[in-house]
């Protein structure tokens, strides 16, 4: 797995499982200990300092409950929810990849995050065309919205630190993919 992967991965998970899962636990515990500062690549020094100010668990449970979690969830987390279209084509561009999906939706925020790490995992020589079009039809043009949401309405310096630092790493990672 390399740093587009790790990034992708790690983001795509902080925003589509909630504080107290337990599969983010060891994540979390890496944050709040400071140690993703350590193996994170990319220049964020001071916002992952912040995040990890912000990591207090019963606190951020509140929050993302709040912006994610049920019917009237303050922050709307699929792109369908910003753009009106059906995640049938996200869905058929996934399939035609490869990736093995599960009968939810696949057009949530945190899931594409985590579709453009498996897409990076099993890349072909030829598969950066495909994370481009992910990024590029499916991703960045209504991610600046849910992220925007995110950092007006989160109630925690945690959430509306991730939204900082995700918006900052997919215009990195978008630049990776053109070089």
């Amino acid at each position: 797995m390399n740093e587009f992967s790790i990034v992708c991965r790690i983001l795509g998970t902080l925003f589509n499982r909630q504080p107290q899962d337990p599969v983010l636990q060891p994540l979390l515990t890496m944050i709040a200990e400071g140690k993703l500062k350590q193996s994170w690549p990319l220049e964020q020094g001071a916002l992952l300092d912040r995040l990890q100010q912000g990591c207090e668990l019963p606190a951020m449970t509140t929050d993302y409950t709040a912006l994610f979690g049920d019917d009237d969830a303050s922050v709307p987390g699929r792109r369908s929810d910003y753009t009106g279209e059906s995640e049938n084509d996200i869905r058929q561009f996934l399939t035609e990849r490869g990736m093995p999906l599960s009968e939810g939706p696949v057009d949530q925020f945190g899931s594409l995050l985590l579709a453009a790490s498996w897409l990076e995992d099993q890349a072909a020589e030829d598969e950066v065309q495909g994370q481009i079009v992910l990024f590029d039809e499916y991703l960045l043009p209504w991610c600046g919205q849910l992220l925007g949401k995110v950092e007006a309405h989160a109630t925690t310096g945690f959430y509306r630190t991730l939204a900082t630092i995700t918006r900052e790493a997919l215009q990195a990672l978008r630049e990776e993919l053109d070089s």
